[in-house]
Protein backbone atom coordinates (compact mmCIF):
# COMPACT_ATOMS: atom_id res chain seq x y z
CA UNK A 1 0.00 0.00 0.00
CA UNK A 2 1.52 3.31 -1.05
CA UNK A 3 1.30 6.46 1.02
CA UNK A 4 -1.36 8.88 -0.26
CA UNK A 5 -0.41 12.39 -1.33
CA UNK A 6 -1.33 15.11 1.12
CA UNK A 7 -1.13 18.81 1.94
CA UNK A 8 -1.55 18.66 5.69
CA UNK A 9 -0.92 22.12 7.14
CA UNK A 10 0.21 21.23 10.63
CA UNK A 11 2.77 18.73 9.39
CA UNK A 12 3.91 21.11 6.66
CA UNK A 13 4.59 23.71 9.33
CA UNK A 14 6.65 21.08 11.17
CA UNK A 15 8.75 20.60 8.05
CA UNK A 16 9.10 24.33 7.58
CA UNK A 17 10.11 24.75 11.21
CA UNK A 18 12.85 22.17 10.90
CA UNK A 19 14.12 23.74 7.70
CA UNK A 20 14.01 27.18 9.33
CA UNK A 21 15.93 25.91 12.35
CA UNK A 22 18.60 24.41 10.12
CA UNK A 23 19.06 27.72 8.33
CA UNK A 24 18.89 30.01 11.36
CA UNK A 25 21.37 27.91 13.33
CA UNK A 26 24.09 28.63 10.76
CA UNK A 27 23.56 32.40 10.62
CA UNK A 28 25.17 35.18 12.71
CA UNK A 29 23.36 35.91 15.98
CA UNK A 30 22.05 39.27 14.77
CA UNK A 31 20.41 37.69 11.74
CA UNK A 32 19.02 34.88 13.89
CA UNK A 33 16.98 37.29 15.99
CA UNK A 34 15.33 38.89 12.96
CA UNK A 35 14.65 35.54 11.29
CA UNK A 36 13.24 34.04 14.47
CA UNK A 37 10.84 36.95 14.88
CA UNK A 38 9.66 36.64 11.29
CA UNK A 39 9.28 32.87 11.58
CA UNK A 40 7.26 33.24 14.77
CA UNK A 41 4.89 35.73 13.19
CA UNK A 42 4.30 33.93 9.88
CA UNK A 43 2.59 30.76 11.20
CA UNK A 44 0.24 32.81 13.39
CA UNK A 45 -0.88 34.97 10.48
CA UNK A 46 -1.19 31.97 8.19
CA UNK A 47 -3.19 29.99 10.73
CA UNK A 48 -5.68 32.80 11.14
CA UNK A 49 -6.32 32.76 7.39
CA UNK A 50 -6.84 29.02 6.98
CA UNK A 51 -9.22 26.37 8.24
CA UNK A 52 -8.26 23.78 10.84
CA UNK A 53 -5.92 21.23 9.20
CA UNK A 54 -6.66 17.56 8.80
CA UNK A 55 -4.58 15.22 10.92
CA UNK A 56 -1.70 13.33 9.28
CA UNK A 57 -2.25 9.62 8.76
CA UNK A 58 0.10 6.92 10.05
CA UNK A 59 1.85 6.45 6.71
CA UNK A 60 2.68 10.16 6.56
CA UNK A 61 3.88 10.23 10.17
CA UNK A 62 6.14 7.22 9.61
CA UNK A 63 7.71 8.79 6.51
CA UNK A 64 8.27 12.11 8.25
CA UNK A 65 10.06 10.31 11.08
CA UNK A 66 12.28 8.37 8.67
CA UNK A 67 13.20 11.56 6.79
CA UNK A 68 14.04 13.48 9.98
CA UNK A 69 16.27 10.64 11.22
CA UNK A 70 18.07 10.36 7.89
CA UNK A 71 18.80 14.08 7.86
CA UNK A 72 20.41 14.07 11.29
CA UNK A 73 22.45 10.95 10.49
CA UNK A 74 23.83 12.72 7.42
CA UNK A 75 24.69 15.80 9.49
CA UNK A 76 26.53 13.52 11.91
CA UNK A 77 28.60 12.01 9.10
CA UNK A 78 29.68 15.51 8.03
CA UNK A 79 30.55 16.46 11.62
CA UNK A 80 32.66 13.33 12.05
CA UNK A 81 34.78 14.56 9.14
CA UNK A 82 34.91 18.31 9.76
CA UNK A 83 34.48 18.57 13.53
CA UNK A 84 37.41 19.66 15.68
CA UNK A 85 36.29 19.04 19.26
CA UNK A 86 36.24 15.47 20.59
CA UNK A 87 32.90 16.22 22.24
CA UNK A 88 31.44 17.28 18.88
CA UNK A 89 32.81 14.21 17.09
CA UNK A 90 31.52 11.90 19.82
CA UNK A 91 28.11 13.54 19.66
CA UNK A 92 28.09 13.18 15.87
CA UNK A 93 28.80 9.46 16.17
CA UNK A 94 25.92 9.09 18.62
CA UNK A 95 23.61 10.81 16.14
CA UNK A 96 24.70 8.44 13.37
CA UNK A 97 24.24 5.37 15.55
CA UNK A 98 20.99 6.31 17.27
CA UNK A 99 19.14 7.79 14.30
CA UNK A 100 20.21 4.95 12.01
CA UNK A 101 18.86 2.45 14.55
CA UNK A 102 15.54 4.29 14.87
CA UNK A 103 15.22 4.35 11.10
CA UNK A 104 15.72 0.59 10.91
CA UNK A 105 12.87 0.16 13.38
CA UNK A 106 10.67 2.63 11.52
CA UNK A 107 11.30 1.00 8.14
CA UNK A 108 10.67 -2.46 9.61
CA UNK A 109 7.37 -1.24 11.05
CA UNK A 110 6.37 0.42 7.78
CA UNK A 111 7.09 -2.85 5.97
CA UNK A 112 5.02 -4.77 8.51
CA UNK A 113 2.14 -2.35 8.04
CA UNK A 114 2.40 -2.60 4.25
CA UNK A 115 3.41 1.02 3.76
CA UNK A 116 5.63 2.08 0.85
CA UNK A 117 7.17 5.49 1.67
CA UNK A 118 6.60 8.14 -0.99
CA UNK A 119 8.04 11.60 -1.43
CA UNK A 120 5.67 14.28 -0.13
CA UNK A 121 5.48 17.96 0.70
CA UNK A 122 6.95 17.57 4.18
CA UNK A 123 9.84 15.30 3.23
CA UNK A 124 10.73 17.65 0.39
CA UNK A 125 10.77 20.62 2.77
CA UNK A 126 12.91 18.72 5.23
CA UNK A 127 15.38 17.63 2.56
CA UNK A 128 15.59 21.10 1.02
CA UNK A 129 16.30 22.65 4.41
CA UNK A 130 18.88 19.95 5.19
CA UNK A 131 20.65 20.52 1.88
CA UNK A 132 20.92 24.25 2.55
CA UNK A 133 22.18 23.61 6.07
CA UNK A 134 24.73 21.05 4.86
CA UNK A 135 26.07 23.44 2.23
CA UNK A 136 26.47 26.14 4.87
CA UNK A 137 28.25 23.79 7.26
CA UNK A 138 30.62 22.63 4.52
CA UNK A 139 31.96 26.18 4.20
CA UNK A 140 33.06 26.18 7.85
CA UNK A 141 35.97 24.50 9.59
CA UNK A 142 37.53 24.04 13.01
CA UNK A 143 35.89 25.80 15.93
CA UNK A 144 33.51 27.68 13.61
CA UNK A 145 32.20 24.39 12.28
CA UNK A 146 31.79 22.95 15.78
CA UNK A 147 29.79 25.96 16.91
CA UNK A 148 27.55 26.02 13.82
CA UNK A 149 26.94 22.27 13.96
CA UNK A 150 25.95 22.31 17.62
CA UNK A 151 23.68 25.33 17.09
CA UNK A 152 22.02 23.34 14.32
CA UNK A 153 21.64 20.24 16.48
CA UNK A 154 20.05 22.14 19.36
CA UNK A 155 17.53 23.82 17.04
CA UNK A 156 16.81 20.64 15.08
CA UNK A 157 16.25 18.39 18.09
CA UNK A 158 14.03 21.00 19.74
CA UNK A 159 11.90 21.17 16.58
CA UNK A 160 11.65 17.38 16.35
CA UNK A 161 10.75 17.12 20.04
CA UNK A 162 8.05 19.75 19.64
CA UNK A 163 6.65 17.93 16.61
CA UNK A 164 6.58 14.61 18.46
CA UNK A 165 4.63 16.19 21.30
CA UNK A 166 2.22 18.29 19.26
CA UNK A 167 1.56 16.21 16.17
CA UNK A 168 3.33 12.91 15.58
CA UNK A 169 2.61 11.03 18.82
CA UNK A 170 -0.92 12.35 19.51
CA UNK A 171 -2.05 11.89 15.87
CA UNK A 172 -0.62 8.39 15.37
CA UNK A 173 -3.48 5.89 15.22
CA UNK A 174 -1.60 2.60 14.95
CA UNK A 175 -0.63 1.38 18.43
CA UNK A 176 2.77 0.09 17.31
CA UNK A 177 3.67 3.33 15.55
CA UNK A 178 2.57 5.39 18.55
CA UNK A 179 4.59 3.11 20.82
CA UNK A 180 7.73 3.49 18.67
CA UNK A 181 7.45 7.28 18.63
CA UNK A 182 6.82 7.36 22.38
CA UNK A 183 9.87 5.20 23.05
CA UNK A 184 12.03 7.36 20.79
CA UNK A 185 11.04 10.60 22.52
CA UNK A 186 13.31 10.22 25.61
CA UNK A 187 16.30 9.67 23.34
CA UNK A 188 15.50 12.84 21.37
CA UNK A 189 15.16 14.77 24.64
CA UNK A 190 18.49 13.36 25.84
CA UNK A 191 20.15 14.33 22.55
CA UNK A 192 18.81 17.85 22.97
CA UNK A 193 20.16 18.22 26.51
CA UNK A 194 23.54 16.81 25.51
CA UNK A 195 23.68 19.16 22.51
CA UNK A 196 22.88 22.13 24.74
CA UNK A 197 25.67 21.12 27.10
CA UNK A 198 28.23 20.93 24.30
CA UNK A 199 26.94 24.17 22.81
CA UNK A 200 27.40 25.90 26.16
CA UNK A 201 30.91 24.48 26.63
CA UNK A 202 31.95 25.72 23.18
CA UNK A 203 30.61 29.18 23.94
CA UNK A 204 32.34 29.39 27.29
CA UNK A 205 35.54 27.84 25.97
CA UNK A 206 35.59 25.18 28.70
Amino acid sequence: MSMPSFHNRSVTLFGAALACCALVACKPKGEQAADTTAAAMAPAADTAATAAPAKPNDAQIAHIAVTANSIDSAAGVLAKTKGKSKAVKDFAQTMITDHTQVNKQAVALATKLGVTPEDNDVSRQLNEGAQTSQESLKTKSGADFDSAYMDHEVAYHQAVLDALDSTLIPDAQNAELKDLLTKVRPAIAAHLERAKGIQKSLTSGS
